[in-house]
């Protein structure tokens, strides 16, 4: 397991748990950070040891309360376009991860911790967080795919005014919205995502792959969702999962899934 500046990164029983470790920044995102957060979820990638990640961040005041203002102040026209390119690229990838990526929300995200928080399949937070996309107060927009993913989580209606406004919004109106998929106390918000990732790791491997694949489709326009679908449901047909789990069914036993 690499080390890191910016990130602590723990496995345990095939969960990767990496901690954005800024505390006394508020765990804001700048260029080092996020370049470390590409080198992590392409591990989860690479390491068949790992089965799912959760993103959360290190302390209880912030999950990421941002980026780097310091940073992003001395953006131009000429770099802003690549600056906001290579942080889409990344969360792109944890987004498109075929392993189950959640987020332990631990208080204030914000900008890029709210981006970061929704490129996860999953988000589950304490009731202390805090959620918004406060850039217009800069004179800017969300540049690490807000605009779109907060759109198709919440609808265009509240996308636009929380985009426009810049207000936060409490844990409860986040899961009421359809940002969140859970709230719990600080105390359960951790143990919440290993039980619900535990749950997902005892399906099986390729299936859960396809379903990520399947889902992303409907929001790629140069894709037919519909198709990936078929595409997919044959390829599980043809793997030794679709084999164990129908004969375990069949059988009244509990699956093995192999991943194969």
């Amino acid at each position: 397991m690499a080390s890191f500046e910016n990130l602590l990164l723990q496995l345990q029983n095939g969960i990767l748990t990496i901690t954005i470790n800024r505390e006394d920044k508020l765990n804001a995102l700048n260029r080092d950070t996020v370049r470390e957060i590409k080198h992590a979820i392409q591990q989860v990638y690479d390491d068949p040891k790992i089965k799912a990640a959760i993103f959360t961040g290190a302390g209880s005041k912030a999950f990421v309360a941002g980026a780097d203002i310091a940073e992003i102040s001395e953006l131009s026209e000429v770099n802003a376009r690549s600056f906001s390119e290579q942080g889409q690229e990344v969360f792109n990838l944890i987004e498109r991860c075929t392993k189950p990526v959640l987020a332990a929300v631990n208080g204030f995200a914000l900008g890029g911790g709210c981006e970061l928080a929704m490129a996860c399949h999953m988000r589950v937070a304490s009731n202390n967080a805090r959620f918004g996309q406060p850039e217009v107060n800069l004179g800017l927009i969300p540049g690490y795919g807000g605009t779109q993913r907060l759109t198709q989580l919440i609808g265009k209606s509240k996308a636009m005014e929380l985009l426009m406004t810049g207000d936060m919004i409490t844990a409860q109106d986040a899961q009421d919205f359809g940002l969140v998929n859970f709230v719990t106390t600080p105390a359960e918000l951790y143990p919440k995502c290993v039980e619900l990732l535990e749950k997902i790791m005892n399906k099986a491997p390729l299936a859960i792959g396809l379903v990520i694949d399947c889902v992303n489709a409907v929001y790629t326009k140069d894709e037919n969702g519909y198709q990936t679908e078929a595409n997919s449901f044959a390829r599980c047909c043809s793997s030794e999962d679709f084999l164990e789990g129908t004969n375990a069914f069949l059988e009244k036993r509990k699956p093995a899934f192999t991943g194969k």
